[in-house]
C-alpha cells in the first residue's frame, strides 16, 4: 500500500510584478491558472527607489490582483526566495472576482509596516511600459543565480542589476 500523499498545492495572491505572465513564467517555468481577485483590508503602495510595490494591512482598503492556483511546494519555495526578506508570507482570504467566492491564499506582505519609503499608489500598466523589460532580465538573472551553490539573494541581485543599469545611463 505504498500510496504517497501528494504534496499540498497552494494558492498565491499576487499584486505587483507577478501580475505579469512573463515574470511568473521566468520564475516557475510555467504559467499556472489564475483568477482575478481582490484582497480586502490591505493597501498597495509604491516603494521609494524600488520598481515593485508593497502591501500592508489597512482597514477598509482593498488591493486588486490575481490569485495563482495550484502552486507546488518547490514553486512556493522559489516565490519565497524571490520575495526575499523584505516580505513575509501570510495566509489571507481573497475574493475571487468571478463568483465572488472567498479563497484562502498566501500573499507577500511588506515586513516593515511603518516604512517611511512607502508612498502613493502603484500602477501596473505604467510599470509594464517603464520597467517590465528590465525587471524580466533581472528575474532571469535571479533564476540563473539560484542554480549556483552560493546564490545571491533576490534583493542583492536586484541591487546589482539596477546599479549596472544606472551606471549605463549615467556613463554612455
Amino acid at each position: 500500500m505504498g500510496s504517497s500523499v501528494p504534496a499540498p498545492l497552494s494558492n498565491v495572491f499576487v499584486y505587483g510584478s507577478l501580475l505579469a505572465d512573463d515574470v511568473v513564467r521566468a520564475l516557475l517555468g510555467r504559467l499556472p491558472s489564475s483568477s482575478p481577485a481582490i484582497l480586502p483590508n490591505h493597501q498597495r503602495f509604491s516603494i521609494k527607489e524600488r520598481v515593485y510595490p508593497a502591501i500592508i494591512p489597512v482597514e477598509d482598503k482593498k488591493v486588486d490582483g490575481k490569485v495563482l492556483l495550484g502552486i507546488t511546494p518547490p514553486e512556493l519555495h522559489i516565490l519565497d526566495e524571490f520575495e526575499d526578506f523584505e516580505y513575509e508570507r501570510a495566509t489571507v482570504d481573497v475574493i475571487v472576482k468571478d463568483g465572488m467566492e472567498k479563497l484562502k491564499a498566501y500573499t507577500y506582505i511588506w515586513e516593515n509596516k511603518t516604512d517611511p519609503n512607502l508612498y502613493g499608489q502603484w500602477d501596473f500598466e505604467e510599470w509594464k511600459i517603464l520597467h517590465m523589460e528590465d525587471f524580466l532580465k533581472m528575474t532571469k538573472g535571479f533564476m540563473e543565480e539560484m542554480e549556483l551553490p552560493d546564490a545571491k539573494t533576490r534583493v542583492a541581485t536586484y541591487d546589482s542589476f539596477y546599479e549596472r543599469i544606472e551606471n549605463k545611463h549615467s556613463n554612455p
